[in-house]
């Protein structure tokens, strides 16, 4: 995609942040998007090629390194810029995040351009006057989504916007581009991107997925650690959907398991509950052929991006640790966790 449509891919660290597979990464992408000072240093010290990042507000007393080790930095507001355009100008390209008032995302929460979101700058509130130094314009309005949200959004961004990219060096399409999704439309995005680059021949064009990067390259593994029974048979595993896999209580989201079915779809029912004190934390109802019991394995599918990035030792529960499945099924631990990675967060 990259070599046909004549742009730049990045990972966007907020998706998948695994830094022991950078080496495999940077072969491929030409270096990360970051949100802040963490993930900005993340991407300096383990994937070594380009950083770009963008953060709703940068603070004072991280600013200064961010300009040093970013490429590019994206502000969120004309008072963002007019705060720190002093320091940024001839240590980084700057740029603006704008908001095209698109989006075909369903979900508010994931939904960068819902109504009053803070995240980048509407028509309305666009100083063209106060574009001195700055080199780019950046939006974002896709979640998971095929290209024909993107011409959508790309529309409006142009309607709204397109005045002003004649003046600009390049210009960030953002992130959700589920590009490595089996049924998304690889050959309809380069072919916008191509057209796009034919208004545009001066610009350079950023695209940077993150969960598509990780998706469906790796399983959570759980172990079912006691089934009982109230109204209906639970079982409780050694993981957690509040520490582990928040999004399947912050959404309408159902983790794949592998051998399950949907309730009742199977003979044998059950609710699978984490193992933490919290009264909701439950993953959801599915059925097996075989009844479940104590030892067993349960594998949830495709839980690596938006997990690893958000997950908590919420009640002292464990991190799940990392292993990387190489080559001739052989398995390399990565990291183990325990106490002091809990203890080490409070104080």
């Amino acid at each position: 995609m990259q070599d046909e449509a004549n742009v730049k891919i990045l990972l966007a660290l907020k998706g998948f942040a695994l830094w022991s597979t950078f080496d495999l990464c940077r072969q491929y992408l030409k270096g990360c998007c970051a949100s802040g000072l963490n993930e900005a240093l993340l991407a300096k010290e383990e994937f070594k090629g380009e950083v770009h990042t963008y953060s709703p507000a940068f603070k004072e007393d991280e600013i200064d390194k961010i300009i040093e080790i970013s490429n590019h930095v994206v502000f969120n507001s004309f008072a963002q810029y007019k705060k720190y355009k002093q320091k940024a100008i001839g240590k980084t390209s700057c740029g603006l995040r704008v908001n095209p008032e698109y989006s075909s995302v369903e979900v508010d929460l994931y939904n960068p351009c819902a109504p009053y979101s803070r995240l980048g700058i509407t028509k309305a509130n666009f100083q063209e006057n106060e574009l001195d130094g700055i080199d780019g314009l950046h939006f974002h309005a896709l979640c998971e989504q095929n290209v024909d949200a993107l011409e959508g959004a790309l529309a409006n961004f142009e309607k709204n916007f397109g005045q002003y990219l004649p003046s600009m060096k390049w210009v960030n399409f953002g992130g959700g581009h589920h590009i490595t999704r089996a049924d998304y439309d690889v050959e309809g995005l380069i072919s916008l991107l191509k057209v796009f680059k034919k208004r545009y021949p001066h610009l350079e064009v950023y695209l940077e997925p993150g969960e598509a990067v990780g998706w469906q390259t790796g399983v959570l593994m759980a172990t079912v650690l006691d089934v009982i029974d109230n109204g209906m048979p639970l079982a409780i595993l050694d993981t957690s959907a509040e520490a582990h896999m928040p999004d399947t209580l912050a959404m309408p989201y159902r983790a794949a398991i592998r051998g399950a079915g949907l309730p009742n779809e199977k003979k044998y029912t059950y609710r699978l509950g984490g193992n933490t004190c919290l009264a909701g934390d439950i993953i959801g109802d599915y059925s097996f052929d075989e009844p479940l019991k104590a030892g067993d394995k349960i594998i949830l599918e495709d839980m690596i991006h938006y997990t690893m990035v958000k997950t908590t030792t919420f009640n002292g529960i464990n991190l799940p640790s990392i292993v990387l499945l190489k080559e001739n099924d052989c398995y390399q631990i990565v990291r183990n966790f325990g106490y002091n990675d809990y203890k080490g967060r409070l104080s």
